[in-house]
């Protein structure tokens, strides 16, 4: 058993290896925060990613450490954190019909996603993470994925570059398809809560509808959210019985722990003990973790193979973005809306 003068020495020494990295990584998260601060509708964590690929060939072996643990271990205790969004009460409230719809939306458009992508040719971990980022939260849902998934760094860039594209396009066709369509400011929110990428991005969908119904339109995404947790186990689960047994390569695990952490973190928001105060700086500090682990992940990619897929790489992100809003499109008479 190491002494205890051991494990501070060896402490000190994991401390001065990792500096150099999350430095970087700080560095890059707030320059985006302050574009996002600047420009709300860019979300800070796909600024992260671009910063990412752009400093990557430039970055010196001795940031490589800091940078790594940022893309894995600050993405999971930001997806344990990404839990005390999620109040059980405000998702009851939704009521049977939403939830319901909320559920066919996301399954149905993950599965058809998955689908379209091997119809497409285009990489499995690609197909994976756009069927995620589309069908559940964006960049924050495919880096939860990847950590779990065997997927590549380019899959993740690309992913994240597709669902920023067509789920800002989705953000503006949203309101102006669903009030010349004559539906109610609820309808529209509704629809843009069921269907758009990003938190921010569903925001901005219902601003033009008022304010009742941009709450509408959180409380419906956040519902999707949910969807997060048992589609990480799951995927976690079928790479951990296709990973060989012997060998001595270590399996996956059957539950990540991160996983449970957020199923945790959702229960504790519920008892309604934790102070607001405390869920704000949570949610603060989600979005910084998350921005800092795209950051890590974005620096292993090299811009000549970002989409890998060409002119079906992108038709992709078009088609998997179609996909959700025409699913969600048809269940809406379930939510009563």
């Amino acid at each position: 058993m190491a002494q205890p003068e051991e494990r501070v020495g060896s402490g000190l020494h994991r401390a001065r290896s990792l500096a150099p990295g999350l430095s970087v990584a700080a560095a890059a998260t707030a320059v985006a925060l302050a574009v996002n601060a600047v420009l709300p509708s860019v979300s800070a964590l796909t600024v992260a990613v671009v910063l990412g690929v752009l400093a990557g060939p430039l970055l010196p072996s001795a940031t490589h450490e800091g940078v790594t643990f940022a893309a894995k271990t600050l993405l999971r205790i930001g997806v344990v954190l990404l839990g005390l969004r999620l109040s059980v009460a405000d998702v009851v409230d939704l009521g049977a019909g939403t939830l319901l719809a909320v559920t066919v939306t996301v399954t149905a458009s993950f599965a058809a996603i998955l689908l379209l992508g091997r119809l497409l040719g285009l990489p499995r971990g690609l197909g994976l993470l756009v069927a995620t980022g589309t069908s559940i939260c964006g960049a924050s849902a495919i880096a939860a994925m990847d950590s779990v998934s065997d997927t590549e760094n380019e899959d993740v860039a690309g992913a994240v570059a597709l669902v920023t594209v067509y789920g800002s396009a989705a953000m503006v066709a949203v309101p102006l398809l669903g009030s010349w369509w004559g539906w109610s400011p609820e309808r529209i929110a509704t629809w843009a809560g069921l269907s758009v990428h990003e938190v921010a991005q569903v925001v901005v969908a219902a601003s033009p509808v008022g304010a009742a119904a941009v709450a509408v339109a959180v409380v419906v995404k956040l519902t999707r959210v949910v969807f997060l947790a048992p589609m990480v186990a799951s995927v976690s689960v079928w790479q951990r019985r296709r990973s060989p047994r012997d060998g001595g390569t270590r399996r996956p695990p059957l539950i990540p722990v991160f996983v449970l952490g957020f199923l945790l973190m959702m229960a504790a928001r519920g008892t309604g003990l934790v102070p607001e105060g405390v869920l704000v700086v949570a949610e603060m500090a989600t979005t910084v973790l998350f921005s800092a682990a795209l950051f890590g992940l974005g620096t292993a990619v090299r811009p000549g193979v970002l989409l890998r897929g060409g002119w079906r790489g992108i038709a992709f992100g078009g088609l998997a973005t179609t996909v959700v809003a025409g699913v969600a499109a048809a269940v809406l008479p379930l939510t009563g809306t």
